[in-house]
C-alpha cells in the first residue's frame, strides 16, 4: 500500500513546490515508484519545474471526459505526474463532494506506485486541508519570517482541529544555515505545542541557494542537474527522514481508502 505524503505551507512564496518536486525526484532516484499529483488545481506549476507540458491534466478525469489514467505523464526518472492545470478557474473551487470523489478515485493507482505526493495549495483552504486530512503523512514548509509563523500554524491547528492530524514533519526553507534553520523550528514548535497536542519533526532545511532558483529558471528540478551537489544531498535526507516520521492515524476519508472509522 503507497504511503501518501501532502507537501504544504501557511503562505505562498516560501519555495513548497521545488521543494515537492525535488523530494519526489529523489525518492523516486532511490528507487520508488513516485506518483505526483500538483493539487493546487487551475494554478498548478510542478510541470513547468519539471520542463514538462501535460497534453491532459487532471481537469479531464473531474469532469469525466478521460480515465484518470490518462492524466498521468510519464515524468522524469519514471515518476508519474498528474498535472492540475493551469489558467484553468473552473478548478479553483471544487466543491466537497468533487474532492472527496477525487480522493477515491486514485485507489486503482494502489498497485502502481510506493509514494503518492500531493503538492497542495498555500493556506489553510478546505481544498487544502481535505488533502492533507486524507495523507498519511504531513510536510510543512517554513521559513524564518513572521507571517510564514503566523500562517504555518493556522495550518497546523486546522489540521489538527479538523482532521485530527498530530504528525507532523518540518522544513526549514532560505535559512542561512543548519544552525539558524534549528533555531527557526524550535521557536515554532515551542508556539505550536503552548496550543495543540501535536508532535512536530524537523527533517531538515535547504539554505538561500543560487543553484536552486537556477534550476527553477531552466525547468530542470536541482536534484538531477547536480544529483551530488549539496542541495541534493539534503533533500536526500530529508526523504529518507520523511519516510521515517510517523504516520497520522486515519479517520475521515484518506487517500487509498485507509480510513480507520
Amino acid at each position: 500500500m503507497p504511503v501518501s505524503i501532502s507537501i504544504a505551507s501557511g503562505k505562498g512564496g516560501v519555495g513548497k513546490a521545488s521543494i515537492a518536486v525535488n523530494l519526489a525526484l529523489t525518492m523516486a532516484s532511490l528507487g520508488s515508484r513516485v506518483t505526483f499529483l500538483d493539487a493546487d488545481f487551475g494554478l498548478a506549476n510542478a510541470h513547468l519545474l519539471m520542463g514538462y507540458n501535460p497534453a491532459k491534466t487532471v481537469r479531464e478525469a473531474i469532469t469525466g471526459k478521460s480515465d484518470l489514467t490518462d492524466s498521468i505523464t510519464k515524468g522524469p526518472l519514471g515518476l508519474q505526474l498528474i498535472s492540475g492545470g493551469n489558467g484553468l478557474l473552473e478548478l479553483l473551487n471544487l466543491d466537497r463532494s468533487t474532492r472527496f470523489n477525487l480522493i477515491r478515485s486514485f485507489d486503482p493507482l494502489a498497485e502502481k506506485c510506493d509514494v503518492f505526493f500531493v503538492d497542495v495549495p498555500a493556506g489553510a483552504s478546505d481544498s487544502s486541508l481535505s488533502f492533507v486530512n486524507a495523507s498519511d503523512k504531513v510536510l510543512i514548509v517554513l521559513v524564518g519570517e513572521p507571517t510564514s509563523f503566523m500562517d504555518a500554524y493556522t495550518m497546523v491547528k486546522a489540521a489538527y482541529v479538523e482532521g485530527g492530524v498530530k504528525e507532523f514533519s518540518i522544513v526549514v526553507n532560505m535559512a542561512d544555515n543548519e544552525k539558524q534553520a534549528k533555531e527557526t523550528f524550535n521557536k515554532f514548535n515551542k508556539t505550536a505545542l503552548n496550543f495543540l497536542d501535536v508532535n512536530l519533526r524537523f527533517i531538515g532545511y535547504l539554505p538561500h541557494s543560487r543553484s536552486l532558483r537556477s534550476s527553477i529558471v531552466k525547468r530542470k528540478p536541482l536534484v538531477i542537474s547536480d544529483n551530488k551537489g549539496r542541495e541534493s544531498l539534503l533533500f536526500k535526507s530529508m526523504s529518507k527522514e520523511l519516510l521515517s516520521s510517523p504516520n497520522n492515524k486515519a479517520s475521515g476519508i484518506t487517500f487509498f481508502n485507509k480510513s480507520t472509522i
